[in-house]
């Protein structure tokens, strides 16, 4: 018996060794000490874990053992037999592969996780999400480090995490093997038997145990640099931003503990501190963030002239790999421009700087792009050779690269994970592949949207299965279909069905991008039939045709030859050639390229995206221009080349909306009522030509805003006159009268007429011709309620005509017109890298966007004008009057408070114009003195009746006060009445209310007297305030 007490003492010894060690070697080492001792084989994976938990039975195991029963709980996990029997191998041992291994191994599979390096040495501090510290608390955080999350600031060191996530993965049964590099995957030999060897993995050393085990499933979590085939990445650059890591020594002092930390302080919220940084120190930040954990470590973003004037970039490139490589960055000044910014960050109050040590010996400090971030096409694929399938995943940086300012790596590192494991063990419940993929693809298309605000709050329930995280779930956006060519079988290939070209399929017309929409294959048709026949350019793709340069030049050639000299171009200095064309895109139609010449002369394959993107600009330029007379095409509205509705709206005059046929056009020649419509017409654009070319020429864009008022103007006359051939007439005579000359021929442009030529260089801006006023003036002699109101219309336009859209004369203050464009140039102005936040009206980049409602919202703006509160999309309301968002409770209070405050003053608006009307309108008998102010002046009956309307307005105004007071009176009680039936039930309540409160407050002043009573004689203080209470709340409520 004493010596099983010993042994339970030492085990309990050496798991406090194992739950204390604060290195990988020291982890493994402790764990391997505590197997043997109690004889226990870590690779008995089903049974390791009870096992354990039998024979450790101290305090703190017991307390650990409870966290994670309740994890294994799970009703997914079917009491760790989900996944029996398969075999798991996760490349890399950071945070995500390891919470992915704990995850896979509790469904009951074999996992083996390989890691390159040995120890754990990144210092970074990790930003954590609610639902990530909720996960790792229960799975036994507290346990294995007593300080986590105990701080102001959520927040854990990338090396502590491993090390926690490391013992969990341990006791979950986990096979965790350091210094084992991977290589390759290795497909199963030919002509074998089913017990032969099936999908294995090359790794260095060969000889490794790992070596030789067949694996069903492989998922990638070794980061950026991805060692896994068939997974296409894409990058996602924004704006220059350059970020500086610096992590210092703690050395834990009293001093150090007073020093607070910064939680993200931003230059738009503390203008004060950066200018006084800059003052002091010169160095420019846009914001800074600090964190005290096993290392003091700061994140700044710093701006690259700071930089450059400190000296730590020597010098200034345009390409950022070149700007931010070590050649051309000053080690012992960034060390120096790290230490002042923290330095001067702290106040000063850190006794000592000393830079903490990286895995290679050298001071931890790094100088990075953040903006810089990439992401693969797909999350998962599957393998078949030789009748063995291997499905192939990623998670963690591997599959989405986290943006730093947001702090999502590690929280959509974890989704991912959850998500991998869901997938495992559908593939293990016998799903057939591309159903497990085609479920796969539709919730990574969720993942990089996620934030804290738009997952599922109930974190108690969060479990593997998709539904339990992400509110209003859709896992059959991707189809089967669309995931074919992921599913490799050795086969010929299938043709390969793009996930974001296939995604707008079932997008509604009225969401679609603004951007063009145009399908690479017939972008690629398009661009071999504009630079068909041209020296030297061959167009078989979207990316390798075009790095000479010659292709893109060809298409600039064939619409705007008078550019370009295409026959002196040469061949081989492809990125003179690649940047003359990008400089005239630019410059000629405002066509910004996505890269430099060089860059995209460079050996690499070009990025297909971004090429399609810039090709398609060009693409919704050119289509339909006419090109020169020798290769000049009739277009076809249906067709490709048929003009686009941009080139339409920037080229077209006034064309009629039908096309009339010959037959009825020679029957309109000789009908006279169209001759007079075709006459009347004629006048209105006359009097509008005349009067706009009265002034100085303007853009070609105001022109086509002035055809547009002139034909829709023409367009309610003719209406009119069909309706009223008599009044055509009648206005005819008039016209011809007044006017003094014969109309002249219809004239859709009379800029260039040498009359109106000189006419407009002589004379100043005319008054608003006296044809259009009268010709509508006329319009109100109609009775009947459409003619009047085409009428109505057709003024208005007019009015706008003459006002608006005439060119005002220029002040020697206004700045000089835009010249017109040239007939050779047609420019166009495409959006730009960034677009405007509808709240702030600052510059928003695609990487911190939102999208609600049309407009773009930087995300901290995207928040409810009345709480503050931040808003997700789908869970907003936005008020299009004034521009303003809401949550969908004030938004509703809001609402219902205008409603009834709009209803209340309409009833009392109602009464008060009664009483102007009967004071200023006319009787309905008629107000004589109407009439007689209607009179000419001079004669003796006017000036009677003058000197009699003020006694006879008095005396009418003295009669008609009842009336008016008894309408002031009627119409204030239906506005008290709506008011107490629009809010009956807060009557109801108040009434209630005073029905129990009154009788309570009496018993009170009972209870009150009583106890006084009982008490003995009351002083003479408290004497007349008894008094006093008695006679008003005793008598007066009763």
């Amino acid at each position: 018996m004493g010596e099983t007490e010993e042994e339970k003492d030492q085990a309990g010894k050496l798991f406090e060794n194992f739950i204390q060690a604060s290195t990988c070697k020291g982890t493994l080492q402790s764990f391997n000490l505590l197997c043997r001792l109690l004889d226990l084989d870590p690779q008995d994976h089903e049974t390791f874990y009870c096992s354990l938990k039998t024979r450790l039975t101290s305090w703190r195991a017991k307390a650990l053992w409870t966290k994670l029963d309740k994890r294994t709980c799970h009703k997914e996990y079917k009491k760790g037999q989900a996944c029996v029997g398969t075999k798991c191998l996760i490349i890399g041992g950071g945070p995500c592969g390891l919470r992915t291994a704990i995850e896979l191994a509790l469904l009951g599979a074999k996992v083996v996780v390989i890691e390159k390096r040995d120890t754990f040495s990144r210092n970074n501090v990790l930003h954590l999400w609610p639902y990530t510290i909720h996960d790792l608390k229960g799975l036994g955080a507290k346990k294995f480090y007593g300080k986590f999350c105990a701080g102001a600031i959520d927040h854990i060191s990338i090396r502590q995490l491993q090390l926690m996530l490391l013992k969990i993965a341990l006791l979950a049964a986990v096979e965790f093997h350091v210094n084992v590099e991977f290589v390759k995957l290795l497909e199963p030999p030919e002509n074998q038997e089913n017990d032969g060897p099936g999908w294995r993995a090359e790794i260095r050393p060969a000889d490794h145990p790992v070596a030789n085990i067949d694996f069903d499933v492989v998922v990638g979590a070794d980061g950026r640099r991805n060692t896994l085939e068939g997974f296409k990445r894409k990058e996602f650059r924004g704006k220059l931003a350059i970020a500086i890591t610096a992590n210092f020594v703690n050395r834990n002092t009293t001093a150090e503990a007073k020093v607070e930390e910064i939680s993200g302080v931003a230059f738009i919220f503390n203008q004060k501190f950066f200018l006084d940084l800059k003052e002091e120190t010169g160095i420019d930040l846009e914001n800074i963030v600090y964190y005290k954990d096993n290392t003091h470590y700061f994140v700044m973003t710093a701006k690259k002239q700071s930089l450059l004037d400190k000296g730590v970039i020597i010098h200034d490139y345009i390409d950022t790999e070149m700007l931010l490589s070590s050649t051309n960055v000053n080690q012992e000044a960034l060390l120096g421009y790290a230490r002042e910014a923290a330095d001067f960050g702290t106040n000063y109050q850190l006794p000592t700087l000393d830079f903490a040590i990286n895995a290679c010996g050298q001071p931890d400090v790094a100088m990075f792009d953040f903006t810089s971030m990439y992401a693969s096409e797909n999350a998962a694929l599957v393998r078949e050779c030789f009748g063995r399938q291997l499905l192939v995943a990623l998670v963690g940086d591997s599959l989405l690269e986290p943006f730093w300012p947001m702090g999502t790596g590690c929280a959509r590192g974890f989704l991912a994970a959850f998500d991998s494991a869901w997938m495992v063990k559908r593939w293990a419940e016998g799903m057939t592949p591309l159903e497990v993929l085609a479920e796969r693809e539709s919730l990574y298309r969720i993942l990089p949207q996620t934030t804290t605000e738009n997952i599922a709050k109930n974190f108690e329930q969060y479990t593997i299965d998709p539904g339990t995280r992400y509110p209003n779930l859709i896992s059959t956006c991707v189809r089967q279909n669309q995931v074919r060519h992921l599913y490799i079988n050795g086969e010929l290939p299938v043709k390969s069905c793009s996930l974001e070209r296939n995604g707008t399929i079932r997008r509604p017309v009225n969401l679609a991008r603004r951007e063009s929409e145009i399908r690479p294959g017939r972008l690629l048709t398009w661009c071999q039939k504009q630079t068909e026949g041209y020296r030297n350019v061959n167009v078989t793709d979207l990316t390798t045709s075009w790095q000479s340069g010659l292709a893109l030049c060809a298409l600039i050639h064939r619409f705007r030859s008078h550019l370009i000299e295409f026959d002196s171009l040469n061949e081989e200095d492809s990125a003179n050639n690649l940047q003359l064309a990008c400089d005239l895109a630019e410059r000629e139609f405002g066509i910004r390229p996505f890269a430099t010449g060089k860059e995209m002369a460079a050996g690499q394959e070009p990025d297909k995206t971004g090429m399609v993107t810039y090709l398609s600009k060009f693409y919704e330029l050119f289509r339909g221009t006419p090109l020169p007379i020798s290769d000049s095409r009739g277009a076809d509205e249906n067709s490709e080349d048929y003009p686009s509705k941009a080139v339409r709206s920037m080229t077209k005059v006034l064309v009629p909306r039908k096309r009339v046929p010959k037959d009825e056009k020679k029957l309109e020649d000789t009908d006279p009522t169209y001759k007079r419509r075709r006459k009347v017409c004629s006048y209105l654009e006359e009097a509008t030509n005349f009067s706009s070319q009265s002034a100085s020429c303007v853009g070609e864009e105001r022109g086509v805003k002035e055809n547009k008022v002139r034909s829709m103007a023409s367009q309610l006359l003719s209406k009119f006159e069909e309706s009223n051939p008599s009044f055509t007439l009648r206005r005819q005579s008039q016209c011809d009268c007044d006017s003094g000359r014969a109309p002249r021929p219809r004239s859709i442009d009379m800029t260039e007429t040498p009359r109106f030529t000189n006419l407009r260089q002589q004379t100043p801006p005319n008054p608003p011709p006296r044809h259009s006023r009268f010709l509508f003036s006329a319009c109100q002699r109609k009775v009947g309620k459409e003619s009047l109101a085409i009428a109505a219309r057709a003024e208005t336009l007019v009015t706008l005509y003459e006002t608006d859209h005439r060119p005002k004369a220029s002040s020697p203050c206004s700045p000089p017109a835009s010249p017109p464009l040239s007939p050779g140039s047609l420019r166009r102005e495409f959006p730009g890298s960034g677009d405007k936040c509808h709240s702030c009206q600052k510059r928003v980049y695609v990487v911190e966007r939102i999208s609600a409602e049309g407009l773009y919202f930087h995300r901290e703006c995207f928040r409810c004008d009345t709480c503050g509160a931040a808003l997700r999309q789908g869970g907003h309301a936005f008020d299009s009057e004034q521009g303003k968002l809401y949550c969908k409770l004030h938004f509703t209070q809001r609402k219902n408070g205008m409603n009834h405050r709009r209803t209340f003053n309409s009833h009392l608006g109602q009464n008060g114009a009664g009483v102007q009307e009967g004071s200023e309108t006319q009787t309905p008998n008629g107000d004589p003195t109407e009439g007689l102010q209607g009179q000419s002046p001079g004669t003796f009956s006017s000036r009677l009746r003058k000197s009699l309307s003020w006694p006879l307005s008095v005396t009418r105004a003295v009669c008609d006060s009842s009336r008016l007071l008894s309408r002031w009176v009627h119409g204030t009680a239906q506005a008290v009445g709506l008011h107490f039936r629009a809010n009956v039930q807060d009557y109801v309540f108040l009434y209630e209310l005073l029905s129990l409160g009154v009788p309570l407050l009496f018993m009170l002043q009972e209870v009150l007297l009583q106890m006084y009573s009982e008490t003995g004689p009351v002083s003479q203080s408290i004497q007349p305030l008894l008094l006093w209470l008695e006679e008003h709340l005793g008598h007066r409520l009763m």
